[in-house]
């Protein structure tokens, strides 16, 4: 029997999935966190708000949750404006990094709580929790405490809990980042997985790069309470528009706008990622390598998958270029530090910036 504990008509507010922000705005005292802020999330997408510590990204999913009052401008779910109306009543739920797990309640009774605060009869609890936990795929915890499961557990059932009510929008505030590296990108794939099976809303907060390109379907790059750029993870990481932004998702060599016009004849800043830059020797043509560079060799750091070489160019400026490494490691000498090298990249490798 399919969990029918929450239905449209039951729930306070009843409206499609998608999320709009109009000139919001958020102060506290004499500090702006939050500035004129326009944003649309589309209904069913993983929307993912990445940028540094204070830069209003978890100010914002509070305001879109009702835990922060907006100093001003409008947040719709829908069509519905929930500017004013308090968290209970917005068909939201949140996901936080403290799971917040009932210890002395057993997993199924954890999920189960929602439904209990909104009523309903034990039959359709019980059908409800059974298929939740089915969902995360942990039927085989029910009657666990939550001191027995790992932190990967934990953090599935928080998610059964908030799913089990049916929200429009589900938020979730860096929900994986209390766990280790391995765990963490195991749980990346399984939530990206269960967000396309129920397929709502979800708006994830973080400020892991790589976490930010491997869940979302889009990527608001937050900066100073401002958005800098949004889009999907191919196009703010490999278009960026501000240097902000090329700088903070992962590596960028950024190249100066007086090295820039005398390279390729445009008065503007470069960037160009790493993995874009090829070493060859110093004598190698460069008829077909695009734009090139004489430097020298500064240092080499193996990462284990890659190895980076930075380089000194005779314009003084220092770029890394980053290279796969090979099934055989003991191939992988390449040049060594001192030595002359050329760098290259094909212009259209290259982003122009502001």
């Amino acid at each position: 029997m399919a969990p029918t504990a929450v239905t449209d008509a039951e729930d306070p507010v009843s409206v499609a999935g998608g999320v709009s922000l109009s000139g919001v705005g958020k102060s506290f005292g004499d500090m702006v966190a939050v500035r004129d802020l326009d944003l649309e999330v589309r209904q069913g997408e993983f929307l993912s708000m990445l940028g540094p510590s204070g830069s209003g990204k978890t100010t914002v999913l509070r305001m879109i949750a009702g835990f922060e009052d907006v100093t001003h401008g409008t947040i719709r779910i829908g069509e519905t404006d929930v500017t004013r109306i308090p968290p209970h009543r917005r068909p939201v739920n949140t996901v936080f990094q403290d799971y917040a797990l009932f210890p002395h309640l057993t997993i199924a009774e954890n999920v189960a709580y929602g439904l209990r605060v909104r009523g309903g009869s034990k039959a359709e609890r019980e059908d409800a929790v059974s298929a939740a936990l089915a969902q995360v795929r942990l039927t085989h915890v029910a009657s666990r405490l939550p001191h027995q499961l790992s932190g990967g557990q934990r953090q599935r059932i928080a998610l059964a809990r908030a799913l089990i009510l049916r929200p429009r929008v589900l938020l979730l505030d860096e929900p994986l980042g209390a766990l280790d590296k391995q765990l963490r990108e195991e749980m990346q794939i399984e939530l990206k997985a269960i967000q396309r099976e129920v397929g709502i809303t979800f708006i994830f907060v973080t400020h892991d790069q790589e976490e930010a390109l491997t869940l979302s379907d889009r990527v608001a790059v937050f900066n100073e309470g401002r958005i800098e750029q949004i889009g999907s993870a191919r196009e703010v990481y490999e278009f960026p528009e501000t240097e902000f932004v090329a700088r903070f998702l992962g590596m960028s060599n950024i190249i100066p706008a007086e090295v820039a016009n005398r390279l390729t004849g445009l008065d503007r800043i470069i960037s160009i990622r790493p993995e874009r830059v090829r070493l060859l020797a110093p004598d190698a043509a460069v008829h077909d390598q695009g734009v090139v560079l004489d430097g020298t060799i500064a240092a080499r750091v193996y990462t284990g998958p890659t190895t980076r070489t930075l380089v000194d160019t005779v314009d003084g400026v220092r770029l890394i270029a980053e290279t796969q490494n090979s099934h055989h490691p003991s191939a992988e000498l390449g040049f060594e530090p001192g030595e002359r090298v050329r760098v290259a990249w094909t212009a259209d490798h290259a982003a122009a910036l502001p």
